[in-house]
């Protein structure tokens, strides 16, 4: 029961009013650390309740000594890598702080730059943002981050990933006189991360709520083979008109790939909506939206939706392209299976996303279920030859047949022999073997 946690009276309330029952392994883990204030690394699976697990500490931090002193300027900073993402934050801030007279601010790029300023001059107690138009803010002098008494780095291997590794520096140098630093990812994130970790975070509690083998255990993961891309539209069609699912997102690694299966299902009268960076925030926040509510039962989309956007009851994720990396499968999958529901993750193979999907079953450790739909069975079924690693063989020359072939083409005579001088004739016979033509004299003659 949440009632095990020191949280204030008010927060514990709005946690009964939202059904809030048992708390999750990582609200268990993380909550009691973050409320000694506590710097803390976590890494937690996604849909595991992580957002909880930072919000709660963060906000009964605000209430305990709300009236210690006179307020000036912003108190605590959650920095996250999507405009979705922070959007989705602040809905959670609202939430929990229901009962609370705790104000949230939301600075994200699509917005207009004038009314963030002017939400910024009314100095909310949390400020939720993405790094770009943050620093946007900071650089025109509508923004001090000198009072930040907690900062948040939520999805901060995402943020990395994005670039973003000297405006998070700058940020964090900016809340220098903070006195909590909480960092969560989804993955372990790599050696700049590490790095990362050693710079903004002071004698961190780490907390390894799963490691990448145990993610997502409630969804089954399969992949079918494709000749290719035509092929694969086709499989997307079957598997959107047989499987059971209530919503469905289907990942592309373009957005010119998104467009186009977009183009294909509406033309066969599908309910489906498009995510990608080209769109505007209007329209994605409007596709996000409908899809959460039920307008759509398909979001088509890029990386943009593969982190933090949780949707209920969606059950259904295709990988129309194999991720580029593990770090994105385990995002991607991670949109379906939350909280312990079932989910189905397809990804659909040709010849050159083959390699990249035995990495990812490196990465994961496990191998991915094979599967066959008879109406639509290919010609491909996997590399004929796989090395020890599960990628596929090619066929290499040896090196012996090399040198013998450098041998017999030095041995071997020109093509081409310069003719002998002919001897002079008469006359020359045109083309056409009918008039005889007259020998021209060389000009040197």
């Amino acid at each position: 029961m949440f009632s095990q946690f020191a949280l204030h009276e008010r927060l514990l309330k709005a946690v009964a009013e939202l059904n809030f029952t048992e708390p999750t392994p990582v609200q268990v883990a993380a909550i009691p650390p973050a409320l000694e204030g506590r710097d803390l690394r976590v890494t937690a699976q996604t849909g595991s309740g992580k957002t909880a697990a930072f919000l709660l500490p963060l906000l009964n931090r605000l209430l305990g000594d709300a009236n210690s002193k006179k307020r000036t300027d912003v108190r605590s900073l959650i920095l996250l890598p999507t405009r979705e993402l922070a959007q989705q934050t602040l809905k959670e801030v609202e939430r929990f702080s229901q009962f609370t007279f705790i104000k949230a601010g939301l600075v994200t790029g699509g917005e207009d730059f004038k009314e963030q300023a002017a939400l910024l001059r009314k100095q909310p107690d949390i400020l939720i943002a993405t790094p770009g138009r943050l620093l946007e803010h900071l650089n025109a002098g509508s923004l001090s981050l000198k009072e930040v008494e907690v900062l948040v780095l939520d999805e901060a291997d995402r943020m990395l990933d994005m670039g973003f590794a000297e405006d998070i520096e700058r940020i964090t140098s900016e809340c220098a006189n903070r006195q909590q630093t909480l960092l969560f990812s989804a993955t372990g994130g790599g050696k700049v991360l590490r790095e990362m970790i050693a710079k903004v975070l002071r004698e961190p509690t780490h907390l390894k709520l799963n490691s990448v083998d145990q993610l997502s255990e409630t969804t089954v993961q399969q992949i079918i083979t494709a000749d290719d891309p035509v092929h694969k539209e086709r499989l997307v069609q079957w598997l959107l008109s047989n499987e059971t699912y209530r919503k469905a997102i289907v990942f592309c690694n373009t957005r010119t790939q998104v467009d186009r299966l977009y183009g294909h299902l509406v033309a066969l009268d599908y309910k489906a909506f498009v995510l990608h960076s080209d769109k505007d925030q209007k329209d994605r926040k409007q596709a996000i939206d409908r899809f959460r509510q039920g307008g759509s039962k398909v979001l088509v989309a890029t990386d943009v939706a593969a982190r933090g956007l949780d949707i209920e009851d969606l059950d259904l994720v295709i990988n129309f392209d194999m991720p580029r990396s593990g770090d994105e499968y385990v995002h991607r999958i991670g949109r379906t299976g939350r909280a312990g529901a079932d989910g189905l993750a397809i990804s659909l193979i040709c010849h050159n996303d083959w390699n990249l999907m035995s990495s990812v079953e490196r990465y994961l450790k496990q191998r991915f279920e094979r599967r066959v739909i008879k109406e639509l069975k290919g010609s491909y079924q996997g590399p004929k030859n796989v090395k020890a690693s599960g990628k596929a063989a090619g066929v290499k020359k040896k090196k012996s047949d090399k040198k013998d072939g450098a041998k017999k083409s030095a041995a071997k005579p020109s093509a081409k022999r310069r003719p002998s001088a002919p001897k002079a004739p008469s006359a020359l016979v045109s083309q056409d073997g009918m008039a005889p033509l007259k020998r021209k004299k060389p000009a040197a003659e």
